[in-house]
């Protein structure tokens, strides 16, 4: 299919992005890398007026450190988080997570940002938002403001961003000691996870804190399993801490059936995979 008719314009900086949002309003659309949205408008889901293209604003890209925090431009690509060294030495699993995201050419023009912004619930960073506290600055014309994983992603591809907004960066809290494990299922490479989580833990003696555990694929957004977590908070990952944290699963969790998968394989693999990130962690 060929997508509806729509303007273009590129911006050439965060101003004048934002001048074109406010002058468009919900006509109006960000691209960066297009690997989601071009999809939906060939498919006719998504029929803007217009696109508005930001993906040349250099100020935008980019991972640095910044005190106790890394701070990942949005328009980043998910192959540069994928060979970064300060990833790889201070949030490996975030590193690991870019090598399964989709395949070479996606991971070459994909970004972060993008996928924060459309909270696609079988995406892995909106997930890893969730799992490492991550908070997000956006911009409008009206401001700036900062705000947190927690209680961003509202339901099926619907965020807590404006429709004048732009996400701008994306913070990563640099907790010492903290540990942290990726897994997802897939049917076979490239393919989108069947089930997939994230989890982030500290250390008090051989016991797990500050557990963290974030699903993707499984429902209608990226979701924090709190029942498996307070399973777990000063748990050892024991045998026992583990098995309640997977029975939790089933109110932490309302997985969505797809052309291959029930709604009870999707909770059953959850649990697998949990079991395996938690071996991980206490290992």
């Amino acid at each position: 299919m060929k997508p509806h008719p729509f303007a273009y314009r590129r911006a050439d900086s965060l101003a004048a992005a934002c001048a074109m949002l406010d002058a468009h309003g919900s006509g109006a659309r960000l691209l960066a890398g297009g690997q989601s949205l071009i999809p939906s408008l060939n498919l006719r889901l998504s029929q803007p007026e217009i696109l508005i293209d930001i993906s040349r604003i250099a100020t935008l890209r980019g991972i640095r450190i910044d005190g106790d925090e890394m701070v990942i431009g949005a328009l980043t690509r998910h192959a540069d988080i994928e060979t970064s060294a300060d990833v790889a030495r201070h949030l490996p699993a975030l590193a690991e997570a870019a090598r399964q995201i989709a395949h070479p050419a996606i991971r070459n023009r994909g970004t972060i940002g993008g996928s924060i912004a459309l909270a696609d619930p079988a995406a892995e960073w909106p997930a890893a938002a969730l799992a490492f506290a991550m908070r997000f600055d956006v911009v409008s014309s009206r401001g700036e403001r900062r705000l947190e994983a927690d209680g961003f992603f509202k339901g099926l591809y619907e965020t807590a961003l404006a429709p004048d907004e732009v996400l701008t960066a994306v913070r990563v809290p640099l907790v010492a000691g903290r540990r942290a494990a990726f897994g997802e299922l897939v049917r076979r490479s490239g393919d989108y996870a069947i089930a997939g989580a994230f989890v982030t833990a500290g250390r008090k003696g051989a016991n797990l804190i500050s557990v963290r555990v974030a699903y993707f694929g499984t429902s209608d957004r990226a979701r924090l399993a709190r029942g498996a977590m307070a399973a777990l908070e000063g748990s050892s990952g024991d045998e026992a801490a583990v098995a309640s944290a997977k029975s939790a699963l089933e109110a932490d969790l309302d997985p969505i059936a797809d052309l291959t998968n029930s709604r009870a394989t999707k909770l059953h693999l959850s649990g697998v995979l949990l079991a395996r990130l938690v071996k991980r962690l206490a290992a």
